[in-house]
């Protein structure tokens, strides 16, 4: 198989010629390869010809981020377009080390559940973050706020609830009820701790299993909120076992109420669906308001 033209440019940046690549699955918004360098070293590579700017450099942020606190697996950032420079023009990326899937433990469950905990135990300074983030597309206002309800209101979902209507995806009444819970949420989320570092993004596709058998967290979005955000995140759409939460609740036992706020939590997740993905998730979404605004 010949090289892209863009391979001899990212060559360049690794400091060492690339001899193969190949595509491999890494989702729906992004370009995905299994590189291999002169050296044999393997690296996975994200690209995206469209990717606004921004995007991929706080995927690395939070990469890092989650990687520091030591609490799991996370894969190491090896380079990013936005920190050496456009080599391609209208392109950006973001390099990887590539772990090779392996077989899960038998204690795989409890080592993510246990691992979670950890991280949900590595406190962040504030209710957001410095830094803007970004959910697969879709760029995140992480400016900090006093409280926790302020925060989840004003930078999730009100923004993202005038987009759904901007796009016709919610429609005027479920809008107002939205507008309308965020006076409420001072009351229905309490008591919310204090803010841990959030993956931001855990449903069952962004934990993988590494060479070992351990858990591995990918594609996150970090930032300082509620640990129930991730708890509820990973409830939606399956894909975690009893054991995982059992194991959770071992080490952080979770405040009185948390089982009435899920579906709370669950609304973040579910009117980002709604922007990205339209009018099929508009349903669960108007159900919740209905309940709660």
């Amino acid at each position: 198989m010949s090289l892209p033209p863009w391979a001899s440019s990212l060559g360049a940046a690794l400091g060492e010629p690339l001899v193969s690549l190949e595509t491999v699955s890494g989702g729906d918004i992004n370009e995905a390869w299994r590189l291999t360098c002169a050296s044999g070293r393997l690296l996975f590579l994200k690209r995206n010809a469209t990717a606004p700017a921004g995007m991929f450099s706080a995927e690395a942020r939070s990469l890092r981020r989650l990687r520091d606190t030591g609490a799991l697996r996370v894969p190491e950032v090896v380079a990013l377009s936005d920190e050496l420079g456009h080599l391609e023009r209208g392109a950006r990326w973001l390099l990887l080390e590539w772990l090779e899937p392996g077989r899960r433990r038998a204690d795989f469950d409890e080592l993510l559940g246990r691992g979670l905990a950890q991280l949900h135990g590595c406190l962040a300074s504030t209710w957001g973050d410095t830094e803007p983030g970004n959910l697969a597309t879709l760029e995140l206002d992480n400016r900090p706020c006093a409280t926790w309800p302020d925060f989840y209101f004003e930078r999730r979902l009100l923004p993202l609830g005038q987009r759904a209507k901007a796009l016709g995806h919610l429609g005027p009444e479920s809008f107002r009820r939205l507008e309308h819970l965020g006076g409420r949420l001072g009351a229905l989320l309490e008591p919310a701790g204090p803010p841990s570092h959030l993956h931001g993004d855990l449903w069952g596709g962004n934990v993988l299993v590494s060479p070992e058998g351990h858990p591995v967290l990918i594609d996150p979005s970090c930032f300082g909120g509620c640990r129930e955000v991730d708890l509820a995140m990973m409830r939606l759409f399956g894909g975690f076992s009893e054991r995982v939460f059992s194991a959770y609740r071992e080490l952080a036992p979770l405040a009185p109420g948390a089982a009435e706020r899920v579906q709370l939590y669950q609304l973040l997740p579910l009117l980002v669906h709604l922007v990205l993905f339209g009018a099929g998730y508009r349903a669960p979404v108007e159900a919740i308001l209905r309940r709660f605004g």
